[in-house]
């Protein structure tokens, strides 16, 4: 009999290729099941349906990117510039995030608001003390951040052909991201923009 740690780990690893491939919507637990080499019925028995076996997944993912990606708003390049990384390397996760994003109510995820408007705030005291420069607000900073750093991946919706592109120099183009936000947090309020 396996461990039921290392049953449940199967099962999540083949649900996260399930459902960044085919979302909530298209993905069948009887699929999920098979590739986990397990019955369907012991994937209800852990995870009750399958919205409760996405949102698992997800949220495992996502605790594994905060943990990879520590929030710096004292050097929001650099933390752009790993965020890219994270986001080049983690396709499936990329695509997951979509799926959620597509298929998911944001109200059915207060946590990742709550995460987003801690970065908010602490954006909002480096610009305080001086830190960062104060010409944008701190959400349109972090907004334009994530979109800046995910922009290459195979989700852009303005086609994958950026992801392949973004291969070819991958280190141009980290540099290129850090390079915009640091014009980004270095712009003052008031103050003509270089």
């Amino acid at each position: 009999m396996r461990n039921a740690e290392a049953t449940r780990e199967l099962i999540l690893t083949a649900a996260m290729d399930e459902f960044s491939a085919y979302g909530i919507a298209g993905a069948r637990v009887d699929r999920i099941a098979k590739t986990a080499g397990f019955n369907k019925n012991l994937i209800y028995v852990y995870f009750e349906n399958k919205e409760t076996l996405f949102a698992t997944v997800l949220q495992k993912y996502i605790d594994r990117a905060f943990d990879a990606i520590p929030f710096t708003p004292e050097d929001l390049p650099d933390y752009a510039a790993r965020v890219f990384d994270f986001a080049m390397d983690n396709p499936k996760l990329m695509r997951l995030l979509m799926w959620s994003n597509l298929e998911q109510p944001i109200s059915g995820r207060p946590e990742r608001g709550e995460v987003h408007e801690q970065k908010m705030q602490q954006i909002r005291q480096a610009q305080d003390s001086g830190r960062t420069g104060s010409a944008f607000s701190p959400k349109f900073l972090l907004t334009s951040i994530m979109t800046l750093a995910t922009a290459w991946t195979a989700t852009n919706p303005f086609g994958s052909s950026g992801a392949s592109d973004a291969e070819k120099d991958r280190a141009g183009l980290r540099r290129s991201i850090a390079e915009t936000v640091e014009l980004m947090v270095r712009a003052e309020a008031g103050k003509p923009r270089p």
